[in-house]
């Protein structure tokens, strides 16, 4: 849904909403957003994405979290990194092929994070390929579930500044 920021600071609440909810399923962040119209240009409305992001309730951000799909299973794992061009509408398109052995341990590690947090994992995926997903992945699973919401928080926040400047 590619819009200019004319055309977004014009449209109505509903459709206004309907074009955030693209970049974040966040119904306060949607709101906040939706009420911080009209933006100036690019840069005031990543300003107020930020902003309006910040200082949402975890169950604000875990809501968010829920509009990612879950990736846990081997299958979907290999089908997820066994393309390297459109992978995620472009968000992981920079991922290399993955040996199976990777693979095997992201489905495992997700699960393992899933089971321990209740949410799934969550990283900005641009630029990063399976084998640093997974470093991410084991190097945050000794966290706590306090310590991963906020960092699954910062996480959001970067795939919806990239889903932002998409829309547009």
């Amino acid at each position: 849904m590619a819009m200019d920021l004319t055309t977004l600071n014009n449209s109505s609440n509903e459709d206004a909403a309907h074009a955030f909810m693209q970049c974040c399923v966040s119904e306060r962040w949607v709101e906040r957003m939706v009420n911080s119209r009209p933006f100036a240009d690019i840069e005031a409305l990543n300003s107020a994405a930020d902003s309006n992001w910040k200082n949402l309730d975890d169950a604000d951000y875990l809501q968010a979290f829920e509009g990612h799909p879950m990736i846990g299973d081997v299958s979907t794992l290999r089908a997820k990194y066994a393309n390297t061009k459109e992978l995620a509408s472009g968000e992981q398109s920079s991922v290399n092929q993955a040996t199976e052995d990777v693979i095997q341990a992201l489905a495992a590690g997700n699960k393992a994070y899933f089971e321990k947090n209740g949410f799934i994992f969550i990283v900005c995926a641009t630029g990063k390929s399976a084998a640093e997903m997974l470093a991410l992945l084991e190097a945050r699973l000794p966290n706590d579930s306090a310590t991963e919401i906020v960092n699954a928080a910062e996480e959001q926040r970067k795939i919806t500044r990239i889903r932002i400047e998409k829309m547009l």
